[in-house]
């Protein structure tokens, strides 16, 4: 039963949702900003679970799978279906209350937000090519190396920058020091790349199967950990010493979010024997869960 229950939580993506709202929480609290609306956050992980369950998803009628979160959506196929189509009537309900009560404030938008906007999502459709065809064919997932970059882009992106234009949007609230937020957005997007690049090392044998040159495959896993995550770990700690320095943290708050950045590393040299799916999944992603509690937690030293 407790095996079900968190194949459930985690193949089906619900603690992906939590983990994008919680680190979108840590953004505000870090900058000393209130909490965007119960709407906002309902929107966010409706549309994280949804998206990455559209993205793994398969038919039914596929052939039994050995891996095991292939396996388990094929047999859940059914449920997927259904849940999809309540995540998405939860998005457009949630995204209609959000428009209808600031319309004003989003038309009036400056053209850098929606640019952020546009560019966002998109970076996130064209990751797993889930554009038409005749639209746009091009599937980041498979240009090799800089995918990682890219999906940690787009997660920098939707807990750092979508939390700001919310409140630009919800509260009329501007952020002075746009330099600030550039460091602020590096930490997180080399902190999630990092995380990305630890999932390719999952795929290390399919990736290299398919030839799709990502680190693992292009460095092998050792020299994937000590020349690609170490670098990209301690650009990641610069920029956050950076944003520290400038907002004048103490030293408690210092040390509590330079956790996950040491677990991220512990966990890195452990990744040299393979592992289960559920592992990288409970433990790489729940590294996210450790950044944000630590971020949020540090605020209220400040």
């Amino acid at each position: 039963m407790g095996k079900r229950i968190v194949a459930f939580l985690f193949f089906a993506n619900y603690f992906v949702g939590f983990l994008a709202v919680a680190l979108s929480v840590e953004t505000v609290f870090q900058l000393g900003l209130p909490r965007n609306s119960f709407a906002y956050y309902i929107l966010l992980f409706s549309a994280t679970v949804f998206y990455y369950t559209f993205a793994y998803s398969v038919p039914e009628t596929q052939l039994v799978s050995d891996n095991p979160r292939t396996e388990w959506y094929r047999q859940h196929a059914r449920f997927i279906r259904k849940s999809q189509l309540v995540f998405l009537g939860i998005c457009a309900l949630s995204g209609c209350w959000i428009l209808q009560k600031n319309f004003a404030r989003i038309v009036e938008l400056p053209f850098y937000y929606w640019l952020l906007l546009i560019l966002i999502p998109l970076a996130a459709l064209l990751y797993y090519g889930l554009t038409p065809e005749s639209f746009f064919r091009i599937n980041l997932r498979r240009t090799g190396w800089w995918k990682a970059f890219v999906i940690g882009f787009v997660w920098a992106g939707c807990v750092n920058l979508f939390p700001i234009t919310m409140l630009r949007i919800e509260h009329d609230i501007s952020i002075q020091e746009p330099a600030l937020m550039l460091w602020l957005f590096m930490k997180n997007w080399m902190f999630c790349t990092v995380n990305a690049i630890m999932f390719d090392i999952k795929d290390y044998e399919d990736d290299a199967n398919i030839e799709l040159k990502t680190f693992a495959v292009r460095f092998g896993l050792t020299h994937t950990i000590f020349r690609i995550l170490v670098p990209l770990l301690l650009t990641g700690l610069t920029a956050f010493l950076i944003f520290a320095f400038n907002r004048g943290f103490s030293l408690p708050t210092i040390l509590l979010n330079l956790v996950p950045f040491i677990c991220l590393l512990i966990v890195a040299f452990q990744l040299q024997r393979p592992r289960k799916i559920l592992y990288y999944l409970i433990v790489i992603d729940g590294l996210l869960l450790v950044k944000a509690a630590s971020g949020i937690v540090g605020s209220f030293f400040n």
